[in-house]
């Protein structure tokens, strides 16, 4: 890649990822913000947008680390194992192991008393359905061995990036922590081939 796909890939990705971080940002707390809005507080309304805006930016920038960090990662395991198969396994051990994580962890930090793990598997559960259906796109657009890669980048390397927010237990914080990852790792992972290509 050239760098001015380095630098479209770039703006590109940051320009989604802010936008999704903002639109999520007024749909969570959409009735205050009418609110604001037909009370006559339309500059107020505009400064929250751009407050918004940059928040999502801020979520996408630690994406866009996240994306080339594990684009090192990976190519540093495939010299290390010697083995496409073999990092594959280790790969879905750690998926494994992250979900059942952040379920679990989650639970001891912040359930109160009889409060089942089972509501705290939604998140996870939902990360795992997300990151399955955005591997098998990457594998349909590229080849079957890119699935286990885009998964462990949606899931694990998500959630590490989501770190930040976890340590809250406010929904809405960690929704709109998690949108702009989502949507900015989604678009990295499956515009990359494509810079590739051209």
């Amino acid at each position: 890649m050239n760098s001015r796909k380095v630098v479209y890939l770039f703006i590109s990705t940051m320009l989604i990822g802010s936008t999704s971080g903002a639109l999520i940002g007024l749909i969570l707390d959409w009735n205050a913000y009418m609110e604001d809005l037909f009370s006559g507080e339309f500059f107020g309304f505009i400064l929250l947008v751009i407050w918004l805006f940059g928040i999502g930016a801020l979520w996408t920038a630690i994406s866009q680390m996240g994306f080339f960090a594990y684009l090192t990662l990976n190519r540093l395991c495939l010299g290390m194992f010697k083995s496409h198969k073999l990092w594959n396994r280790v790969q879905v051990v750690i998926i494994l192991f992250v979900l059942f994580d952040l379920m679990y962890f989650r639970h001891m930090a912040f359930a109160e008393e009889g409060e089942s793990l089972l509501a705290y598997s939604i998140m996870p559960l939902f990360l795992l359905v997300y990151g399955l259906v955005v591997a098998y796109l990457k594998s349909k657009d590229t080849h079957m061995g890119a699935f286990i890669p885009a998964l462990f980048f949606m899931v694990v390397i998500t959630t590490i990036e989501w770190i930040p927010a976890l340590r809250e237990n406010d929904p809405t914080f960690l929704w709109s922590a998690l949108v702009p990852l989502l949507i900015a790792n989604t678009w990295q992972l499956l515009i990359l081939h494509r810079l590739q290509e051209q």
